[in-house]
């Protein structure tokens, strides 16, 4: 019996939330502090593929009629690998990413599944597809998480680079010039993506005008940021994600928990902050300078906050 793993890191959304569904930019990286691990064993024959999530206690078989996006990750790699059969499988899937939480837990989940499953079909590497098949696969799965994905969750995790995202288009991987902080705090409190998202969407029908400008305000300002990134200017970026996060509140996305939080790590030194992923819950980001980190990871633990990551962004 042989074991293949994989894995796939977490993401966090540096701005650009929500606009990214309706065709403005968004710029997004890795975080692998945290991430999804995939491991693949042979079972004995005519056992079946079964895939186990522990940290969820979730148990499925390939064979489930009711889709699953944990089956369907796997039938989908399954497929494109050339099995015809169903394998004699027990996979297993760990993860210490945030569930619910904006960092793109799901798509790094069916990313480890996909890449697993291409390693113990023992596919050669000159032969294995490229990102871009990985990535549509973790997208249609992403469709049965979220229903109308952006699609940025699963390209950052799948290609692990920042990005610059525009629906539609390919995404543009981009250079850091200068490495930069980010101190992530989970609120504790669960959100759907699906369910913000079309909340959002239902506003925008009611009221297209000030949604589409509110758009344009983030879009703008994801430009301005990566371009602030590729020259090194990582100053700039604390007043960026302070501006984005106003834009964010007027689409109704942000909540109590969030302000409180984002309030603590700014007074605790933190240059800007802003919820990170769909908002009323979930994960907020904070840039903040190295002498000041310890200070603001102390101060939103103290403040309630259920985890931190603290990841630094470029080599």
């Amino acid at each position: 019996m042989t074991t293949s793993t994989a894995s796939a890191p977490g993401k966090a959304i540096l701005f650009g939330e929500h606009a990214v569904v309706y065709g403005r930019a968004a710029i997004a990286v890795p975080v692998a502090k945290v991430k999804a691990t995939a491991a693949v064993t042979d079972a004995p024959a005519g056992s079946g593929c079964t895939i186990a999530a522990p940290d969820v206690g979730a148990r499925v078989h390939l064979s489930t009629p009711n889709e699953d996006p944990l089956a369907l990750a796997v039938r989908l790699a399954i497929e494109k690998a050339g099995i015809e059969e169903e394998p004699d499988w027990q996979i297993t899937v760990r993860s210490d990413i945030p569930i619910a939480g904006g960092m793109g837990s799901g798509a790094a989940v069916s990313a480890a599944l996909v890449k697993a499953v291409f390693a113990h079909r023992k596919v050669p590497a000159h032969r294995r597809p490229k990102a871009e098949t990985v990535n549509r696969i973790v997208y249609a799965v992403e469709k049965l998480h979220h229903a109308n994905p952006s699609g940025i969750d699963n390209t950052v995790v799948v290609y692990q680079q920042p990005v610059r995202f525009v629906r539609g288009q390919p995404p543009q991987r981009f250079d850091i010039a200068r490495p930069f902080h980010l101190v992530i705090a989970d609120t504790g409190i669960a959100s759907s993506t699906a369910a913000v998202v079309s909340d959002v969407r239902r506003a925008w029908e009611q009221d297209t005008d000030q949604y589409e400008a509110i758009f344009d305000g983030i879009g703008e300002i994801a430009e301005t940021a990566r371009r602030a990134i590729e020259s090194g200017d990582v100053d700039a970026l604390g007043p960026l994600m302070k501006e984005n996060q106003r834009l964010l509140r007027k689409l109704n996305v942000s909540s109590g928990e969030l302000e409180r939080l984002i309030a603590i790590a700014k007074e605790a030194g933190a240059a800007g902050a802003k919820l990170s992923g769909a908002g009323r819950g979930g994960n907020l980001i904070a840039v903040v300078e190295p002498k000041k980190l310890e200070t603001v990871q102390e101060a939103l633990l103290a403040g309630g906050a259920a985890g931190i990551v603290v990841t630094q962004i470029g080599a």
